[in-house]
């Protein structure tokens, strides 16, 4: 193992890693007082082995690993890399590119929703890591010994889960998957922090177009002032407080200080002043050019039975079919599918569609129903406009056979 604090010895080995195929690349970072993540050690391993860098090595210049990054002939390999890859992009301005994400990898080889890093590595080489530096301040110099097994584990380990994920993604022709959820993981949109849309985080909880307008304004005036101070977003206002402003819309600094969730005397800041007048702008908006909240955007709310249908579906296809369902679509994604055939969500693109979206939209239609046979779920085709109680199974003897309408629901794909 080798331990890189200056430039030129970062140099020289992304140098060397720009001619792998692959590297395993994990970070080490705190956030619990800033906006944005503070980046204190990088780990990165090739088939000749690991390295770990001091990122707050006085002196130590970054831009070879940003460019190592950036090299597209070279694979980067994370597991479960969003945080990661998001403090490249914040550091350099670039996503790094290509990626293959283990965790990702894992949910859409069924190994269960959000499988943690020691939990896969387990399963798929048999070695038990140990954890117990995980919560250390990576800040602190010098790093103690047991930290820095830590930090080799994290991306040695890796080699093998990448080698085992990626042969079983081909032999199961899955491949073409994970290069679309990759798309999104290496999109600069998908981190780029627009103080205009942060009122989006809290769209569920709003009802009227009044709310929407002040919460617009205010959401974005505390991203901007917890990125300029690059402080967490509730050192600036609590979401509690944000969203009794934005319900409540006080015009003075009376109203203001009287709100329950509101801290006290922050009403006479210069911080307070600046939310009066974020509500006032709000007032002058026009409703009809306020955004329109998606959950109404079909002009009608799901109807509960019917996404409880959906989830049923959802459990035996992602069963049956080895997918972590949470990939597949999740509660919401359910609900907007049961209350618009045409929802804008994943669940109804790509291969997503194809393995659950198509069997959905044909539930919902009321061409395909769901049965119990020997104790499991099984999917039966029914004529359209076809009422009435589902056709009868066919007498059985011994073990029978199933009904002449029974859909094999193993596999569901293709």
């Amino acid at each position: 193992m080798t331990m890189i604090t200056s430039t030129d010895a970062l140099a020289a080995t992304c140098a060397r890693m720009a001619r792998a195929d692959f590297v395993t690349v994990d970070t080490e970072f705190l956030r619990e007082t800033t906006f944005w993540p503070k980046l204190c050690v990088v780990q990165l391993a090739d088939e000749e082995g690991p390295v770990v860098i001091d990122a707050l090595a006085p002196g130590i210049d970054l831009a070879p690993l940003f460019e190592l990054m950036a090299t597209e002939s070279v694979l980067k390999v994370f597991h479960s890399g969003r945080q990661d890859i998001e403090i490249f992009h914040h550091l350099s301005g670039h996503v790094p590119h290509p990626v293959f994400d283990t965790q990702v990898a894992a949910m859409v080889l069924g190994y269960g929703d959000s499988v943690s890093y020691d939990q896969l590595v387990q399963r798929t080489t048999g070695v038990a890591l140990d954890k117990s530096s995980r919560f250390t301040d990576w800040s602190r110099r010098p790093l103690s010994e047991d930290q820095i097994t830590y930090a080799i584990a994290d991306v040695t380990h890796l080699r093998n889960v990448y080698a085992k994920l990626s042969a079983d993604l081909a032999k199961r022709g899955r491949a073409d998957w994970l290069v679309e959820e990759m798309e999104t993981l290496t999109s600069p949109a998908t981190y780029a922090a627009h103080p205009d849309d942060a009122w989006r985080r809290f769209a569920s909880r709003l009802k009227k177009p009044r709310d929407l307008a002040v919460m617009m304004e205010v959401a974005a005036w505390r991203e901007r002032e917890a990125q300029g101070r690059d402080v967490p977003r509730s050192r600036v206002l609590k979401d509690d407080a944000l969203i009794e402003v934005a319900t409540r819309a006080p015009r003075n600094v009376e109203a203001l200080g009287s709100l329950r969730a509101f801290p006290k005397g922050y009403e006479r800041s210069r911080a307070g002043q600046e939310i009066l007048e974020a509500v006032g702008r709000a007032a002058e908006r026009d409703p009809a050019t306020l955004p329109q909240i998606e959950r109404d955007r079909a002009g009608h709310v799901a109807n509960p039975a019917t996404v409880e249908l959906l989830k049923v579906l959802l459990r035996m296809i992602a069963e049956r079919n080895a997918v972590a369902p949470k990939i597949i679509a999740n509660v919401e994604d359910l609900e907007r599918i049961a209350a618009d055939d045409e929802a804008d969500v994943a669940a109804l693109a790509g291969w997503r569609r194809e393995l659950f979206g198509e069997h959905a939209l044909k539930l919902k239609a009321g061409t395909l129903a769901l049965a119990i046979e020997r104790g499991r779920v099984v999917t039966l085709d029914r004529e359209p406009g076809e009422d009435g109680p589902l056709p009868a199974p066919r007498p059985r003897r011994g073990r029978g056979r199933r009904p002449e309408n029974a859909v094999e629901s193993e596999p569901v794909e293709g």
